[in-house]
């Protein structure tokens, strides 16, 4: 990465990226070999065709470029494997792009990977003064700050503990507590927040909007759309290594959304599950109050969700579970038998089994089901099937709704006005 601030277009400007492209080898013996073609090369003074592909290569970002200025806060979203960590790293020189030009013009304060610049042998002490170096903090301003920074990351008694016994959640509290207290002109801020407790996010987010108030640039990558709306003046949509979209955040979210239900039908589901295997769920068919199978709905509209399930044997007192997530897992909405005073006997060989949502109020977007099998005890399931179907909300008219004012749900609601 270029730091040569000289050659800034405009000194008001904290990062330019001019054409960057980098790519990655699928498969790790390619990449070891091509890494030591490369080294071999560049000690014998053979030039490297950088941009052009080998065998199982391929560009994890291609042609990115954007200019942002001092005190602007920029968003990244996007689907997974897009290229938003990638396009951190080559911001943070953690690794170098393969074309173009990066210009970073200030010191940079990164949180990008799990426990990057730690050392897990080393204390969390000692880790505060060597990640603070890393981030180019002197040992006198690391000393003034420390209390501060151990405050911050409220890891009470671990702190002379080696940092392979902190949890993930630890890891990144005092990763954060040093970034922002190395006092970054440019802060970069992956998804890894999201491994914190509820407490510690809603003071990073604080600390966030602090700093976004004190002018300070910050380049922030979040699958949080809420999140992103209200930090980020502006945003970029990455898909597939390419910048679809790059505009104030509203459109950019508006565009992403537009993306996703372009593929909602084509998007494979990729369920996930786990369970003893003696009941098992073996679909799952959704439907709508006239019985007619689909997977869009209107916001207000009943979901009639039918599982079938097949049981190897007698299994007593069964508890069914249904749950409504986002698209980060985050459950909205759930029921079980038990909780409806369902009582089901038992269950043997193939049956069905029907849970109506009444009135679901939800934004528009793109939900999923989870489903699965209990014993009485609620316990360890007999099958729990994780994103087994999804669907999808519209509003029943074309008046649109501004993402500034909306949540998750949307409930039916009456305005009643008096005149003076």
């Amino acid at each position: 990465m270029q730091k040569n601030f000289k050659n800034m277009i405009d000194n008001n400007i904290a990062i330019k990226v001019d054409n960057v492209s980098k790519k990655f080898c699928k498969r790790l013996r390619y990449s070891i070999a091509y890494g030591l073609t490369d080294i071999s090369k560049k000690i014998l003074g053979i030039s490297i065709e950088s941009q052009k592909l080998r065998k199982n290569e391929f560009w994890a970002l291609d042609d990115i470029s954007f200019e942002l200025k001092k005190g602007e806060t920029l968003g990244i979203i996007g689907p997974n494997g897009a290229g938003k960590t990638t396009l951190l790293k080559l911001l943070s020189g953690i690794i170098m792009p393969d074309k173009g030009k990066i210009e970073v013009n200030g010191r940079v304060g990164a949180l990008i990977e799990l426990g990057a610049g730690f050392h897990p042998l080393l204390t969390g002490r000692e880790n505060i003064y060597i990640n603070g170096a890393i981030l180019g903090m002197s040992k006198k301003e690391i000393d003034k700050k420390f209390d501060s920074i151990v405050d911050f990351a409220d890891i009470g008694d671990f702190l002379d503990m080696p940092v392979k016994s902190y949890s993930s959640g630890m890891f990144v509290r005092l990763g954060f507590a040093v970034a922002i207290h190395s006092e970054p002109d440019i802060l970069l801020i992956d998804e890894v927040l999201a491994v914190g407790d509820m407490n510690f996010r809603r003071k990073c987010y604080q600390r966030m909007l602090d700093l976004k108030k004190e002018k300070k640039t910050i380049v922030f990558v979040s699958h949080n759309l809420l999140l992103i709306k209200k930090l980020c003046q502006k945003s970029m949509l990455l898909d597939q290594g390419k910048m679809v979209f790059y505009d104030n955040t509203v459109l950019t979210v508006n565009n992403y959304i537009s993306l996703q239900e372009n593929r909602f039908s084509k998007e494979p589901l990729n369920g996930y599950r786990w369970g003893t295997g003696e009941a098992k769920i073996e679909y799952v068919k959704l439907s709508n109050i006239d019985n007619i199978v689909t997977d869009t709905f209107y916001n207000g509209e009943n979901i009639c969700i039918t599982l079938g399930y097949n049981a190897s044997k007698k299994i007593e007192n069964p508890i069914f579970w249904i749950c409504i997530t986002d698209d980060e897992d985050n459950k909205i909405s759930g029921t079980t038998t038990m909780q409806e005073n369902v009582i089901i006997p038992y269950i043997m060989g193939k049956g069905e089994i029907k849970c109506i949502f009444k009135n679901i109020s939800l934004c528009p977007g793109i939900y999923y089901i989870i489903a699965g099998i209990y014993g009485e005890d609620g316990e360890e399931p007999y099958d729990r099937f994780g994103r087994i179907a999804k669907f999808r909300i519209i509003e029943k008219t074309n008046q649109p709704l501004n993402p500034n004012f909306t949540g998750i749900f949307r409930p039916e609601v009456k305005w009643l006005t008096q005149d003076k």
